[in-house]
C-alpha cells in the first residue's frame, strides 16, 4: 500500500463531481461471539471451540495463536463463508450488528463484512486489475460516475498505479495481495477482516498498510478484525486480543496488556509469536561455499510483451551457500527462483543447474537437483491426501525418511497423514510443501516466502532443519520479505528492483 494521509470528510453520496475518496466509512458494526464452536465436515475435532468475545463497533480485534488454532476459521465465519459455503457444523452464536451471520442473506452480510483471505490470490475473480477493483463496487450498485473516481484512486493507494490493465494472474504475490486489499477496501465495508494481510508485502507496503489501518482505527469508521503474525506492529493497534490454543480453544481474551500479563507463558508454549521476539543473536554460517550449483548469466524474462520482468541478471549459487533474494513487490524475485529450477525458461541468457539446462531435465532428475516451494503452497499439490502428497515419486530410502521430516516440521504422520492438503491451515500447507521438498535432500532448495503463516514453533523447526541441510552442502535460495528470516538464515543477500540486480 502507498502511504495515505488523512483526508477531509464529506457526507457519503454517489454524486458526480464529489470525491469518493473523501467519503467517510459507513457506520461500523459490533461483533459478538458466544460459545462459538465450529467443526469442519469430516474433522475429528473442532477447529474452534467455546470462543466468546465482544468487539464494540469501531474497535480492533487482534486474533493470535499457532497454526491450525482456528484463527482463519473465525474470519471465515464472520464473513458467512462458514458454514454456508464451507461444509461445517456451527454451534453457539456469532452476530454482526446484532444479527446472526447464519441468518443474514449473503449479499447483506457481504456489504457489512469485507474479508481478505490468507491466500489473497484465491479471491481474485477478474482478469484485469481495474476490473477486479470495480467488481465489488458494481455488485453493490455504485454509479458509473462514482466508480470512475473510486477505482483509480484505490488502485493508486494500493501502490498499483500503472498496472490498471495488467492481468491479475501476472502480478507478483505481493501485488496480488495489494489488489485483494484494494478490492475489499473500495466499497467501504462496516467490518474489515484481514487474514495475514502483510504475508507477501514488502517492508514499505507493510509499514504503509499499518499506517492506513491506524488511520482507520483512529477515526473509528470501521470495525477491524486482524489475524497477523507481525505482532510488533499489530499489538499496539489492538483494543482486544483473542489468543487461541492449538486445539482451537481460548487461552485468553481481553485488553492487550492484560492478556500479555496473564498468559504470556502459555501463549509462548503454544507457539504464538509475541511482541519483541527478534532474530537469532548469531546464526550459524555453515561450511565454506563449494562448487557452483546453479549459474544464471545475462538472464532476461517477461510474461507479456508490455515489458520484461528481469533484465540482464547474473547470479551464481554455490554448494552450502544461503542466498536471500530481497526487493519490493514485483521486482522479479519469484520469477528468478522459478528460472533457477527450470519452471520457466529465459527469453535471454542462460541458466545451468549442475551444468545442464534445468528446463530440459527429466522430472525425476530435476527433483533431486532442485526443490521448489511455491509462494502459494497449493500450486504444488498434486493429490488429495497429505501422506500421498509427501510420498509421491520418492525412492525407498526417501519414503523411510519421510515420517521423521513430517514430525520435525510439526505434521506428525499419525495426525496429518489422512488429511486433505487443501483443508490444512495456511501455515500447515506451507510446512507440507517444505516436507515434500526437503525429504528428497536436493542439491539446491528454492523457497518463495517460506515463513508466511508460520507460528513461532514452526519457524524454529524450519530454521533447525535448514541448518542441518546446509551443513550437508545443500544450497539455499530464499525469496522473502521477512527481515527476521534473512537475519537468521542468509549468508549473502541479492537485492532486485525493477527486474535488475541492484546489490
Amino acid at each position: 500500500f502507498a502511504p495515505l494521509g488523512r483526508r477531509p470528510r464529506r457526507l457519503p453520496g454517489l454524486i458526480p463531481g464529489i470525491s469518493i475518496a473523501a467519503m467517510s466509512w459507513v457506520v461500523p458494526v459490533d461483533v459478538v461471539a458466544r460459545d462459538l464452536t465450529i467443526t469442519y465436515a469430516g474433522a475429528s475435532r473442532p477447529a474452534l471451540q467455546g470462543v466468546s468475545v465482544e468487539v464494540p463497533a469501531g474497535a480492533c480485534l487482534l486474533i493470535v495463536g499457532p497454526s491450525g488454532s482456528g484463527k482463519s476459521t473465525f474470519g471465515l465465519a464472520l464473513a458467512g463463508l462458514v458454514p454456508r459455503e464451507i461444509r461445517s457444523a456451527m454451534t453457539g452464536s456469532l452476530t454482526v450488528d446484532g444479527s446472526e451471520t447464519r441468518a443474514l442473506e449473503p449479499s447483506v452480510l457481504a456489504a457489512k463484512v469485507g474479508i481478505v483471505f490468507q491466500d489473497a490470490g484465491s479471491q481474485l475473480v477478474m482478469d484485469r486489475v481495474e476490473d477486479e477493483v470495480a467488481f465489488g463496487l458494481e455488485n453493490r450498485g455504485w454509479l458509473p460516475e462514482a466508480m470512475r473516481v473510486r477505482v483509480p484512486q484505490i488502485i493508486a493507494d494500493a501502490g498499483l498505479a500503472g498496472l490498471e490493465r495488467r492481468r491479475s494472474n501476472r502480478l507478483s504475490g505481493g501485488q496480488q495481495q495489494r489488489l485483494a486489499l484494494a478490492g475489499v477496501l473500495a466499497p467501504q465495508p462496516n467490518c474489515l477482516v484481514l487474514d495475514e494481510p502483510t504475508s507477501n508485502l514488502d517492508s514499505g507496503g507493510v509499514e504503509a498498510l499499518f499506517t492506513r489501518l491506524a488511520d482507520l482505527h483512529m477515526s473509528r469508521d470501521v470495525t477491524l478484525v486482524l489475524i497477523e503474525h507481525h505482532v510488533d506492529l499489530a499489538w499496539p493497534l489492538a483494543d482486544i486480543v483473542l489468543a487461541l490454543d492449538r486445539d482451537g480453544s481460548v487461552i485468553d481474551v481481553g485488553p492487550p496488556a492484560d492478556v500479555l500479563a496473564r498468559s504470556r507463558k502459555r501463549m509462548a508454549v503454544a507457539g504464538t509469536w509475541l511482541p519483541g521476539e527478534g532474530p537469532r543473536p548469531s546464526p550459524p554460517l555453515g561450511p565454506t561455499p563449494g562448487e557452483p550449483v546453479v549459474m544464471a548469466s545475462g538472464v532476461g524474462f517477461g510474461y507479456e510483451r508490455s515489458g520484461p520482468v528481469l533484465t540482464g541478471v547474473d547470479v551464481t549459487v554455490r554448494a552450502g551457500e544461503r542466498l536471500a533474494l530481497t526487493g519490493p513487490n514485483g521486482s522479479g524475485k519469484s520469477t528468478l527462483g522459478r528460472l533457477l529450477v527450470g519452471l520457466l525458461r529465459p527469453d535471454h541468457g542462460t541458466v545451468r543447474l549442475g551444468g545442464d539446462d534445468p528446463a530440459r531435465l527429466p522430472p525425476a532428475v530435476l527433483a533431486r537437483r532442485a526443490g521448489y516451494v511455491f509462494q502459494d503452497p497449493e500450486s504444488g499439490f498434486l493429490t488429495d491426501g497429505v501422506l500421498d502428497e509427501v510420498m509421491l515419486g520418492l525412492s525407498a530410502a526417501e519414503r523411510a525418511r519421510a515420517p521423521e521430516v513430517m514430525e520435525r516440521l510439526g505434521l506428525p504422520l499419525e495426525t496429518f497423514g489422512s488429511r486433505n492438503p487443501y483443508r490444512l491451515s495456511g501455515g500447515e500447507k506451507r510446512r507440507l510443501s517444505l516436507v515434500c521438498a526437503l525429504v528428497r535432500s536436493p542439491a539446491m532448495l528454492v523457497l518463495d516466502e517460506p515463513t508466511y503463516g508460520q507460528d513461532r514453533l514452526g519457524y524454529e523447526a524450519l530454521i533447525r532443519i535448514l541448518d542441518e541441510q546446509m551443513d550437508g552442502g545443500m544450497a539455499l535460495v530464499v525469496a522473502t520479505h521477512d527481515r527476521r528470516f534473512v537475519a537468521d538464515v542468509a549468508t549473502r543477500v541479492v537485492t532486485l528492483a525493477d527486474g535488475v540486480v541492484t546489490s
